[in-house]
């Protein structure tokens, strides 16, 4: 485990093994039409795979941001894209999927379509990239940046499970419960939520996965008229290049995975996963401020006990529950920047207010100041439980995760553990795996970026994402720092890393180490 450390001066600090440096060949090139297809991927009828785009302004992301959101600019073109509803039925019924997409500003050559995922599952890209696209200029200047929103998500046939008052209603129950009525009031409200997603959206709930966003993935690409895919994916947008690297391994341009999900873990493990990533970033806070890992994590077990008993008042005439709490102190825990955040508002808190915890809740939460909520929490909850075939009980949550995940993480383990048994337990559609597949014989190299103070996706994930990819395609990258995600830091070693393998094809020695 290692504090913040400063970025490394003239580049990558390389492994001793002397491996000399491979190169991927330009994506670019002549469209690909419809590709020969593999006992993986389905023969898609040409009139999707030909399928001209009719690129327009965007207009303002309302169903992501709400009503204050603004139009992304003049630099900024959408189309929608359709795709099968079902890929098992590639001839049958469509959806849309919308994309988002900046041309190449550079007068050099382009290099194709870099496309991104920003994480999630239920994170909009034709939202977030406008705003993100600063932190990949050198790459914009070859590569159009291109973005989407996958199926279930925003502008792509949103799952919606319920209202902005049941939402309000739903985050201020307890998530971690002590008495018999307080389980069955959390169990309802699980069982609530999933037929409330039967209902609104059950038409497209059982084809919401993964697998189906990776073949999304590359019909987008034979409609821009890539040769492969160009590739940028962060945090959950690691599991979905990996499917994708696994489905379509002959069509992987360059592709680097940050902020690496864990492909081995199934759905207890990733949880656990998370309560450990959680408490060594909180750790690692409390040693920033001086105080030592010990005291800083008995600091908030108190103050979160202390809520469970009695929430606390805040500005706005709402009250800061235990686990609304817990939810603001996980959200500064994302950013080394923002921890500063985290000790006004813990400061605040243990002085009797909650209104600052409150607010990063809400930021978490996607909840604006006029009480709305986006959708994006019910297309995370509707990809993951349509991922994951675990359902889990609360009786086993009880008698085999609760003491487990408290041992890992006394301040963030029991609300992961609870979890468990709210998030899929009574899920209306079956899940597909335990793990995702990502082994992809014959793919390019693919980097693949861990951060070691990385809070939601720790970096042993990175380690056994390049291992399962197969030897000569991962090749790894470390990165001896905080935060969620390693590139958009801005350290240069990283990029140095990874730039000129988007810009030249240059592969560096798997192994190496920013810091």
């Amino acid at each position: 485990m290692t504090g913040a450390l400063t970025a490394c001066g003239d580049g990558p600090e390389k492994p001793s093994d002397n491996g000399k440096a491979a190169r991927v060949p330009s994506a670019a090139g002549k469209p690909a039409g419809t590709p020969a297809p593999t006992p993986k991927s389905p023969v898609l009828p040409a009139e999707l795979t030909g399928q001209r785009l009719d690129w327009k302004a965007c207009e303002a992301p309302v169903k992501v941001r709400g009503s204050h959101a603004r139009a992304p600019g003049s630099a900024w073109q959408c189309a929608t894209m359709k795709a099968p509803l079902d890929y098992t039925e590639p001839d049958g019924e469509t959806l849309g999927i919308a994309l988002i997409r900046s041309r190449a500003t550079g007068s050099g050559d382009r290099l194709g379509s870099l496309v991104l995922n920003f994480g999630g599952p239920g994170g909009s890209g034709v939202a977030a990239l406008p705003g993100a696209a600063q932190a990949f200029t050198k790459l914009h200047s070859r590569y159009d940046l291109v973005s989407f929103d996958p199926r279930g998500v925003g502008d792509s046939s949103a799952v919606v499970c319920q209202d902005d008052a049941q939402a309000e209603a739903s985050f201020a129950i307890d998530y971690t419960p002590d008495t018999a009525a307080e389980v069955k009031t959390y169990l309802d409200d699980s069982a609530a939520f999933g037929a409330g997603c039967l209902k609104r959206s059950g038409k497209v709930l059982p084809y919401v996965g993964t697998t189906s966003a990776a073949r999304d993935m590359d019909l987008i690409r034979q409609v821009l008229g890539d040769r492969r895919l160009n590739y940028f994916g962060f945090s959950y947008g690691t599991e979905l290049g990996g499917v994708y690297a696994h489905l379509y391994p002959q069509h992987v341009g360059r592709l680097t995975l940050d902020a690496v999900v864990d492909p081995s873990a199934d759905f207890v493990g990733h949880s656990r996963n998370q309560a450990m990533g959680f408490q060594r970033a909180l750790e690692n806070y409390f040693r920033s401020t001086g105080t030592t890992a010990e005291a800083g994590t008995r600091r908030v077990v108190r103050l979160l006990d202390r809520l469970d008993r009695n929430p606390l008042p805040t500005g706005g005439g709402r009250q800061l529950t235990q686990s609304l709490a817990i939810t603001g102190i996980i959200k500064p825990l994302y950013s080394q920047e923002s921890w500063p955040l985290l000790t006004d508002a813990l400061r605040e808190a243990e002085r009797g207010d909650g209104t600052r915890l409150l607010r990063l809740a809400d930021s978490y939460n996607n909840r604006d100041d006029n009480g709305h909520y986006s959708t994006g929490h019910h297309a995370q909850r509707a990809v993951s439980c349509a991922d994951a075939k675990d359902r889990v009980t609360a009786d086993e949550v009880r008698a085999r995760h609760l003491a487990d995940f408290t041992k890992v993480s006394p301040a963030f383990g029991p609300y992961l553990a609870w979890d468990l048994a709210g998030w899929c337990a009574s899920w209306p559609v079956a899940g597909e795996s335990e793990t995702p597949e990502v082994n992809a014989p014959g793919a390019a190299p693919i980097l693949v970026v861990g951060g070691t103070g990385d809070p939601a996706t720790p970096y042993e994930g990175a380690q056994r994402m390049a291992e399962e990819l197969g030897r000569g395609v991962g090749v790894q990258i470390t990165y001896k720092g905080e935060g969620h995600g390693a590139y958009t830091t801005g350290n240069a070693c990283i990029a140095d890393a990874v730039d000129p393998y988007f810009l030249e094809g240059r592969v560096p020695v798997s192994g190496t180490t920013c810091s």
